[in-house]
């Protein structure tokens, strides 16, 4: 049977028999540590505990066991935050985080340390300063929410914000990161829509990792915003176990663009405390990458990325198909010169 309301415990996972008893003493370890949720509309979208959907919100052991190399703040934020709520990395556009709460909790999460605990929202000197900075700074031309996401504040509460950086001449695009109409679509009402409906362009960034997730509700949310007029893209982050092979990531991506959604995004895996069973290597999902070439359109081709550590922002990590040899590589992997000698080259 599916919770009613989110599932936040080691009790309530053992309950809905999501974890095995014996595992209990330490999923409770890892709860301590990591924030824990999962919404009704992912438990319902589980059905084995160790499918696409559980592997991403049901807490596990591994996420106990830490490498040198994993950071506590792989992306570099921290370096980047001249005021509390906002990071700068790029001169044109900032990250504006007014909660840092979820409605559920990704196991490989890049900001798993600072999201759940602690102060969920910015007071409200905090973002009238957060404010302050993006109107004192010109060449900030978009503002993308993230946190936690913002998506589970209600329209209420964003409709302030969202005027105020409306009527910032230099703000010219505001973008969401979210995964609520995915995993909490019924947040998605006529409501939000219309909190999001201004003069500046809104965009929404959806995460979404696999087409498992994607049920009735995701679609009925995707399809609103769509027909409002929102534009929508996706992000994803490639998971070993998860979405690891080109079935996985072709039926995911289709299944976006049938729902609206221009993939964007395909990120490799943040060195995140704890997460080391969910990367895979870039070679890996570069070869993954190149499959999909030929094998799905050019629509729903994301570009894979990698957010380098420090700060220093995403670059492009795809493959290449030119050799440096004269020759390309087609899709099907079949050597070409360039240009042709002949017509039958």
């Amino acid at each position: 049977m599916v919770a009613s309301r989110p599932i936040r415990t080691p009790k309530e996972l053992l309950a809905q028999q999501l974890i095995p008893e014996d595992e209990f003493a330490t999923i409770t370890d890892v709860a301590k540590r990591y924030a824990l949720s999962i919404t009704p509309a992912m438990h319902g979208r589980i059905v084995d505990v160790d499918d696409p959907v559980a592997r991403q919100f049901v807490p596990t052991g591994a996420e106990l066991t830490s490498y040198p190399e994993e950071r506590v703040d792989p992306i570099g934020d921290d370096p980047f935050t001249p005021v509390k709520g906002v990071t700068h990395r790029y001169p044109d556009r900032v990250l504006l985080k007014p909660v840092l709460v979820c409605p559920v909790y990704c196991r490989f999460c890049f900001r798993r340390e600072v999201v759940g605990p602690g102060d969920a929202m910015l007071k409200e000197d905090q973002l009238a300063a957060a404010l302050d900075y993006i109107r004192d700074h010109p060449r900030i031309w978009e503002v993308i929410f993230t946190g936690g996401d913002p998506l589970i504040m209600s329209p209420n509460r964003l409709r302030p914000i969202l005027a105020a950086l409306d009527a910032i001449e230099h703000v010219k695009v505001i973008r969401f990161h979210t995964r609520v109409p995915v995993v909490d679509p019924d947040r998605v009402t006529e409501d939000l829509v219309a909190a999001l409906t201004l003069d500046t362009p809104v965009w929404v960034v959806v995460h979404t990792n696999h087409s498992q997730e994607i049920g009735p509700g995701a679609r009925r949310a995707l399809g609103l915003l769509a027909r409002s007029g929102v534009p929508l893209v996706s992000q994803t982050v490639l998971l070993k176990g998860v979405n690891d092979t080109p079935e996985a990531l072709e039926d995911l991506f289709r299944t976006l663009i049938v729902n609206r959604v221009k993939p964007y995004y395909l990120h490799h895996g943040d060195l995140a405390v704890g997460t080391s069973h969910f990367r895979t290597t870039i070679e890996e999902g570069q070869a993954l990458v190149r499959q999909l070439r030929g094998r799905v359109s050019g629509m729903c081709q994301p570009t894979y990325v990698l957010d380098i550590p420090g700060g220093h922002g995403k670059v492009p990590i795809g493959p290449s198909y030119l050799n440096g040899d004269g020759t390309v590589t087609d899709p099907w992997g079949v050597t070409h010169t360039y240009p042709p000698r002949s017509s039958t080259d």
